[in-house]
């Protein structure tokens, strides 16, 4: 047939077998620079009532909660920076000297939050030194998540890369239960005094420690094996750069001209997921306690539990999409948020602890099917040459534009209408978004990534592959 005389036969050569241990470490290493990375959002955001009483006091709450809130937003502002630095860098050296550096950088960023005096001590620069630190940090968190989402992706064999692209989202669960634990413990332990005048301190100063961890083990790592054949290619002459595309500004104009259609799909993908997602697991207990007037560890201790709920069946939900394929799941979550947020915060404005758990597992069960899924859907968007700049752009984009403004969106449209429902309505309006995106998107599960080889687990499975080629 004529369609059969222009497929390229499929030699063993061209298959990736990948090294089981190896794949583990890699999982391991991106996992915890997530964790950590969501580690030090997710403090900021559980001690946004705190931190807006020591650095913009005012003796308004409300204006204190939307100034914490609005230097919560300023760190996304710089992320599609970040993003565009980090990015192109990742595709022309190396993923693993990229996240490396990030690493390093989101850990001085966190630890130098936790030694500057308050405002009570040296004024006006107390908020000027916080944000600062805040640019830092989102800065460096530009080149994480497609960094290390391309990193597993790349590591993974194709029929299952759902399951270990969902450890990294399970080390963003595990960053945002170690910041709500350490933080209710400390609510708990102290009383809001002693967290007022020193104990809100701790958790970012636990961050120095965990980035040297981090850095060591993604040190110890290998450059992926699909970066290291593309090198290998270009090498070769196999796909010799354009002059053009040898600088960050070439490798950026690249993928606007020639990935647009691809650079919507993730921002507009991203965007839906960001919202439902910091709407659940930043803003939810700051709405408990600011608008609903519940304690402070009230809603921290119930969300921790649906946290863990969803960590232990995360990697589940990523052996779904291996087996049924990304868009129903990423399907399912959206439908999810669209149907149920309604339903799930009446249920949470009951106020009782039955009402608001339901409430919120509604809405977490939703998440869980995006945040399964989505770390190896993104991924499969862009070819490996341009895949960390391309997935660092457009994340961050849509990140900086949706995920980081959602507490300050939500905090004032409730201030403006005097509506608490407005997180169920902004949820809904990004799940429609995201149920028209997901729609639009091309299935990849159990595929090969665009512009790599086919990878598989075994030696047995490639012999396979061959000869099922050949026939």
């Amino acid at each position: 047939m004529a369609g059969q005389e222009h497929t390229p036969r499929l030699r063993r050569s061209d298959i990736t077998v990948t090294d089981e241990r190896a794949v583990r470490r890699a999982v391991k290493a991106a996992a915890l620079g997530n964790a950590m990375e969501w580690f030090d959002f997710g403090i900021y955001s559980y001690l946004a009532v705190t931190i807006g009483r020591v650095f913009f006091p005012s003796g308004n709450p409300t204006i204190e909660l939307l100034s914490s809130f609005a230097t919560f937003a300023v760190a996304f502002l710089v992320r599609p920076v970040g993003g565009m630095v980090f990015g192109p860098m990742g595709d022309r050296i190396g993923r693993k000297k990229v996240l490396a550096l990030t690493m390093i950088l989101m850990a001085i960023g966190t630890f130098a939050i936790g030694l500057i005096p308050s405002y009570a001590t040296i004024g006006f620069w107390a908020p000027v030194l916080l944000i600062f630190f805040r640019l830092v940090q989102g800065f460096s968190t530009g080149g994480e998540y497609g960094g290390a989402s391309t990193f597993i992706a790349e590591y993974a064999p194709d029929k299952r890369r759902g399951f270990f692209g969902s450890f990294l989202e399970f080390g963003t669960l595990a960053g945002y239960v170690g910041a709500a634990g350490l933080v209710t413990a400390l609510h708990a332990g102290l009383g809001a005094d002693a967290m007022d005048a020193w104990g809100w301190r701790v958790p970012f100063l636990v961050a120095g420690p965990l980035g040297l961890v981090g850095l060591y083990l993604r040190l110890r790592l290998d450059e992926t094996p699909a970066f290291q054949r593309l090198e290998a290619d270009s090498a070769r002459g196999a796909e010799a750069p354009d002059p053009e595309d040898s600088t960050t500004r070439g490798d950026l104009a690249r993928i606007f001209r020639q990935y647009w259609p691809a650079l919507i799909l993730c921002v507009a993908l991203v965007g839906a997921y960001n919202i439902t997602d910091y709407m659940l697991l930043s803003y939810m207990p700051t709405y408990l306690s600011d608008e609903l007037g519940y304690s402070e560890t009230h809603g921290l201790v119930i969300l921790l539990g649906v946290m863990v709920f969803l960590m232990l069946i995360i990697n589940r939900v990523g052996r779904f999409s291996d087996r049924f394929g990304r868009k129903p799941l990423l399907m399912t979550g959206m439908l999810g948020f669209l149907f149920l947020s309604l339903p799930a915060f009446l249920l949470i404005g009951q106020g009782s602890i039955p009402a608001i758990t339901s409430g919120m597992l509604m809405l977490g069960l939703s998440l869980v099917c995006l945040l399964g899924t989505m770390s190896a859907a993104l991924p499969a968007l862009f070819p490996t040459a341009v895949r960390y700049g391309a997935l660092s752009v457009g994340y961050n984009l849509s990140a900086s534009l949706f995920g980081g403004t959602t507490p300050l969106v939500i905090t004032g449209l409730i201030s403006l209408t005097g509506d608490n429902l407005m997180p169920a309505y902004y949820a809904m309006a990004a799940a429609l978004v995201g149920v028209v995106s997901v729609a639009c998107m091309k299935e990849t599960a159990r595929q090969p990534l665009a512009g790599s080889p086919p990878s598989v687990a075994t030696e047995a499975e490639a012999t396979e592959l061959v000869n099922a080629r050949a026939s």
